[in-house]
């Protein structure tokens, strides 16, 4: 099963490197609904440079899963992302669509046909 959530980036921290060689990177998503919630994701071990070509402020789509684990009697839920995709938000458009026009053209297409009009 695949879960999904999509916000904007509110916060990225920098990647966390352990002596066993393990690293992981967070970051926090601010979901756009009625009532916005900050929910924090990982990234671990080679998946922590998906966060490079992101920054604050992107509006994402962040796939994952949920991890649980035991701890000394304690319990942890961590997310961890595998896949983040950047959402167009309208300010570019898709590289199939041709360019809009910007000016309006200058010479009107005449019409050979006389206007037979009434008025």
């Amino acid at each position: 099963m695949e879960l999904k959530l999509s916000g904007k980036i509110k916060l990225i921290n920098d990647t966390q490197t352990w002596d066993s060689g393990f690293s992981k990177r967070e970051f926090v998503i601010t979901t756009d609904e009625q009532y916005p919630q900050d929910v924090k994701f990982e990234v671990i071990k080679d998946k922590t440079s998906l966060l490079d070509n992101f920054t604050v402020g992107d509006n994402v789509d962040v796939s994952f899963n949920v991890r649980g684990n035991e701890y000394q009697g304690r319990y942890f839920v961590n997310l961890q992302a595998w896949r983040i995709n950047k959402i167009n938000d309208g300010a570019t458009p898709p590289a199939n669509m041709p360019p809009l026009p910007t000016e309006e053209p200058d010479v009107m297409p005449q019409n050979d046909e006389t206007d037979d009009l009434p008025f």
